[in-house]
């Protein structure tokens, strides 16, 4: 295990959690190595919620409460929190991304990555790639 974090997206939630997601036996097989690989999985309130509801729409209300039940029961996920600083910052990367469909969950994600030196992402968004962060796998 290395001492690098790596930030966790919807998408990887999602596909870890939805057995019909395109992604989701690719997400499976990398998530163990994932795990033995890096110290901490770093998301964020806005990427839980946005998780939610998602899962909600497309599995049920079960499977959405699982997926709050799993984040909030491991040691090794740190949500960290929205602030109207971290989102000042996100609303900047999406003026200067203007030619990008990055959400407003994207750019806070953007923003906490960049703050907490994080360069990698567990995800099956190309806009990560876009922002200037490796996708893992």
């Amino acid at each position: 295990m290395t001492s690098e974090d790596i930030f966790v997206d919807t998408s990887a939630w999602i596909a870890l959690a939805d057995r019909d997601d395109t992604f989701h036996q690719k997400a499976a097989s990398s998530f163990p190595p994932i795990l033995r690989t890096f110290r901490n999985l770093i998301t964020s309130n806005l990427t839980i919620a946005e998780t939610y509801i998602l899962l909600l729409h497309e599995l049920g209300h079960q499977p959405a409460l699982r997926f709050l039940e799993k984040v909030k029961g491991s040691p090794r996920i740190f949500k960290i929190y929205s602030t109207e600083d971290l989102e000042s910052e996100a609303e900047e990367i999406l003026i200067k991304y203007i030619d990008q469909d990055f959400s407003y969950t994207d750019a806070v994600s953007f923003t906490i990555m960049k703050r907490h030196k994080i360069k990698k992402a567990f995800c099956f968004d190309k806009h990560f790639v876009t922002a200037g962060f490796m996708n893992v796998p």
